[in-house]
């Protein structure tokens, strides 16, 4: 059904028939697995984050003693943020797909007008 006919009211609701099948995180085991695994990821993130973080700052401050403590701040936080930003999504991509969630949205379009 094109757009404009969904938007004017015709027709069913443009997200009716979009999950064909019930997603497994629904389940609450497999929910509280999922869940469990992706805080472990993260809690792994965050100790690698961390080491990096420390290893940038020492080699920054090996190579020139006379930097500003605010440049040091910036590069931890930039950093730091950066990697932990990148990890928890691309967690939430691996426990949506590991889960069997991505598989239960049904991507085939009603073939009508």
């Amino acid at each position: 059904m094109p757009l404009h006919r969904v938007l004017a009211g015709e027709g069913k609701d443009l997200h009716s028939g979009t999950m064909s099948r019930k997603s497994p995180l629904e389940d609450p085991q497999i929910a509280a697995h999922a869940w469990a695994r992706y805080r472990r990821l993260m809690r792994f993130m965050m100790g690698l984050t961390l080491g990096t973080v420390l290893l940038a700052l020492a080699l920054i401050y090996r190579n020139n003693e006379h930097v500003s403590p605010h440049f040091l701040i910036a590069t931890a936080l930039g950093i730091g943020f950066s990697m932990l930003l990148t990890s928890a999504l691309m967690g939430l991509v691996f426990l949506s797909n590991g889960t069997g969630h991505d598989h239960s949205v049904d991507y085939r379009r009603d073939e009508e007008g």
